[in-house]
């Protein structure tokens, strides 16, 4: 059985759990439909990515 030689002192346990944090999202506003969306995504309402056109934009009257 895996037993510890020293007892693990605060700082390095402290330092191990340094990236167990929950990460914020990167929520920013559409330039072009002013929505806020995530960066790097398409935008679902007009179906822009990268001054491109990817998707058709969704319509409501659509269903």
């Amino acid at each position: 059985m895996a037993v510890p030689k020293r007892k693990t002192t605060p700082s390095k346990r402290n330092m191990r759990r340094s990236h167990d944090a929950i990460k914020s999202l990167n929520i920013i506003e559409d330039k072009d439909s002013g929505e806020p969306r995530l960066s790097h995504r398409i935008d679902l309402s007009t179906g822009m990515y990268n001054g491109r056109q990817i998707l058709k934009p969704k319509n409501k009257t659509d269903n």
